[in-house]
This record gives structure tokens, sequence and C-alpha cells, in this order.
């Protein structure tokens, strides 16, 4: 038995199409405006790739590249400014941000009509009540990745290996609000293996190459790995790939899954943003 592939890329073109052909329809452009602080060269190619997304679709787009000694006074009152633009209607900061800067603080300057990252208090906290305005793109993404398989998430068990309030406790919280039954996993969990094989929808996102093995998943599971490792000059995830995907329902590969997704997400939550919310 072999999984299938939760083709990611192919998802995500779709997804910049119908915004594309949404977009042609509205007589205005969209707006998203990015603020990248420091040079880190992963973080400068997730920016151009997000530019290069916006002039696919047809968003007017503005970069700000600011230097790593950017203080975070500075960088709120850039945020504040964009706030007041009528031509931005989402904005986000790259992270990783320099040491010096408070992210969550940051983050929570954008105003929760322009949060196109979906990580501000406020829209984390919709979430929690069950009110999904604005989605984290990478949860959101993984949330239509799992909904391309038809597979019924109501009733299932989900294990979520990683806590972070990127990835892991919003989509234990999407997949909560879809009645599946969640746990999270994390450093501190014992006997892991022991429940991620229980899971009919595993979501791995811990930043250790091939962490999750075959003995660990569940047969005809659903597997999504977030991680992205570089291990010999190759992009590998968390999961080992060529071992789980022997035993898994479906699993998204490293590169091509979850990645391409995230950013598919964040076009649609600045469409949104630009048109119907708030």
């Amino acid at each position: 038995m072999s999984s299938q592939i939760i083709d990611g890329k192919q998802i995500a073109k779709s997804i910049r199409n119908h915004i594309r052909c949404q977009v042609k329809k509205l007589d205005f452009r969209p707006g998203l405006a990015v603020i990248q602080i420091g040079t880190d060269p992963a973080s400068t190619i997730y920016v151009n790739h997000k530019q290069k997304d916006c002039e696919h679709v047809g968003f007017h787009s503005e970069v700000i590249r600011l230097p790593s000694n950017t203080s975070q006074k500075q960088v709120i009152d850039l945020v504040k400014q964009l706030n007041q633009s009528s031509q931005i209607h989402g904005i986000l900061v790259q992270m990783p941000m320099p040491n010096h800067i408070d992210e969550q603080i940051v983050i929570d300057s954008i105003l929760p009509q322009k949060d196109a990252d979906g990580l501000g208090t406020i829209n984390l906290g919709n979430l929690l009540i069950g009110q999904e305005r604005v989605l984290p793109c990478t949860p959101g993404g993984i949330l239509r990745l799992i909904e391309k398989t038809e597979v019924e998430t109501e009733g299932k068990r989900v294990v979520c290996v990683g806590r972070s309030r990127l990835v892991g406790k919003p989509i234990g919280l999407l997949l909560l609000n879809r009645n599946a039954t969640v746990t999270f996993c994390h450093s501190r969990t014992a006997n892991l293996g022991s429940e991620t094989s229980k899971a009919d929808i595993l979501v791995v996102a811990v930043g250790e190459p091939k962490f999750i093995t075959e003995k660990m998943v569940k047969p005809e599971a659903i597997v999504i790995d977030v991680g992205i490792n570089r291990v010999d000059n190759a992009l590998i995830g968390d999961i080992d790939f060529e071992t789980v995907s022997k035993v898994a329902g479906f699993i998204t590969p490293v590169p091509g899954g979850v990645g391409p997704m995230t950013r598919a997400i964040l076009l649609e939550n600045t469409l949104k943003l630009a048109t119907t919310l708030f």
C-alpha cells in the first residue's frame, strides 16, 4: 500500500486562479503590505514569493524592508501608517523578527481588519470562540489540504505534534470546531508514539527532520507534514516520508505540501479583508 499524495502546489494554484478571477470583477485592487526586518535569507525568499503571488492575482503589493536594528517603536509606527492607508487591506510582518522585538506586540498593532496573517490576539480569540473570521495562514492551508481528502473530520481523532501559536494550537482549534477529538503533543509528552499511532489525522510541526516514523503512524491516517528542514542541501519534513508513505492513507510532501497553501491562504485572507469582512 502507498499513500495518496495531497498536492499542495496544485490546490494552491487553483486557489490563486480563483482569486485572480475574483479580482478582475472588482473596481479596485486589493492591497497587501509585507514588512521584513533584517536580511534573513529564508525570509527574503518567502517575501519575494509573496510579492510574486500578489502580482499573479492582480493585487497591489508593497514590500518594506527595514534594517535589523530597527526599533520596535519604529516598526509599530510604520504599521500604524499602513493601518490608515486606503490602498492597503492586509498587513503582514514577516517572522522571525529580530530578538529585540516582541513579535506579538508588533502583530497586535495591526488592525484586526487588516491582519492578513490572522495571528493577532483578536483574530486568534475569535477562533477560540468559534468565529473564524481570518484564519492563520498555515492552519488555514492545512485545513484545506485535509478537506481535499474528502474524509469527514467529525468524530475523528486528531493529534497535533507541536503546540505553537502559529500552527499547533490554531489547527487544533479549527478541527475541534469541526467536532474532531483533538490531542496536543509536545516535548514533554510521554510515550509520544502511543499517542500519534491513534491519530486518524496527524499534524506534525516540530522542526526535526524525519521525527515521525512509520511505527508512529496509524494505517490509513491523514498525515500533514508542516516541517521544513534543510539537510545536505535538500529540504525534508518532520515526517520520514519514505517509510510513512507506505502506511498512511494520505500524506503531504515536503516541499510542495503545506508551504504553497500558506501563501495561497494569505492571498485569500487579503481578498476577504478587502471585500467582505468587518
